[in-house]
């Protein structure tokens, strides 16, 4: 999920189209992260805990370099990074879980579905209901999740479970962003994410074994594939990209995430889509789109 900006001209030095590239280029490194799950030999939520373990010397240089701090936290702030923390450990696990349950496209899908959690949490925080373009978006939300669950169902009960799997991970995935905004603010991004990956990396070995996953990969390349385009490159990108486009830009360039999912989804584990899946996977997306427009907006 994404911190919400505004529309900025290119640095200078920058090419014009250069922010819509890295844009682009962002959510497609993003995309191909559950095409790396899949192809890893470790279990799915060992998986996980590679992605942030091999992730942190980089975010503790980049950490360093930026100038936040490490250590001396204020106690409160070290409490919320706990709780946020866990909460993406089990994020991590739920969505490595569905994705290897359900089709490529409605676990990239489900699995941003906090974007809607947290614009309604917003409604229940200031005591209001939703108004015009937000009651919109929980029908689009509400309407395109019921048509992809029933055409889960329609295949298996096992596709329908993944579904659930990567459902609970973007409400997780809400749970942790609550809880690490005013860390955020206080000790910085990269300080955030070294002090997250220190957290949840043991959180996710210790239910891996737990579950009894292989946790020693044999064929490391799709881990490494993992870590660099989900946490360097996606992230990277995406954070140089946020502001030079308005929030429904963003918004609808995630839309880009489920298609090229569903394509490579198609193309290589032969998962076909039907008109309702394509239905339910615009209706959902829209929602996404709008809704994190909207909460950007609201901020």
């Amino acid at each position: 999920m994404s911190e919400a900006s505004h529309p900025n001209d290119p640095p200078a030095g920058h090419p014009r189209w250069l922010p819509l590239a890295a844009l682009l280029a962002a959510n497609v490194a993003l995309a191909l992260g559950p095409w790396s799950v899949r192809l890893a030999d470790s279990g799915p939520v060992a998986a996980g805990f590679w992605r942030l373990a091999l992730a942190l010397p980089f975010l503790a240089l980049l950490a360093r370099t930026n100038g936040q701090r490490l250590t001396g936290l204020p106690r409160r702030v070290m409490l919320l990074l706990a709780v946020g923390a866990v909460a993406f450990a089990l994020d991590l696990a739920s969505w490595h879980t569905g994705i290897g349950m359900t089709r490529l496209g409605n676990a990239t899908l489900f699995g941003n579905a906090g974007s809607i959690v947290l614009l309604f949490w917003g409604f229940v925080v200031a005591r209001r209901l939703p108004r015009g373009v937000e009651w919109a978006t929980l029908v689009l939300a509400l309407a395109g999740a019921a048509i992809l669950f029933g055409t889960s169902l329609e295949i298996s009960l096992g596709t329908l479970l993944g579904d659930l799997f990567c459902l609970a991970a973007g409400l997780l995935y809400a749970v942790y962003i609550l809880t690490s905004q005013d860390a955020r603010r206080t000790i910085g991004s990269w300080s955030l994410l070294t002090w997250v990956c220190l957290i949840a990396a043991p959180v996710l070995l210790t239910i891996a074994i737990a579950r009894g996953e292989p946790v020693w990969p044999h064929n490391w390349w799709p881990l490494i594939a993992l870590f660099v385009l989900s946490q360097l490159v996606g992230q990277g990108l995406l954070v140089f990209a946020l502001g030079h486009f308005p929030p429904l830009v963003i918004g609808l360039a995630l839309l880009t995430q489920p298609a090229i999912a569903a394509v490579y989804g198609y193309a290589i584990f032969g998962e076909t889509l039907g008109p309702l899946d394509i239905l339910g996977m615009v209706l959902l997306g829209s929602a996404l789109a709008v809704s994190r427009a909207v909460s950007a907006s609201s901020k």
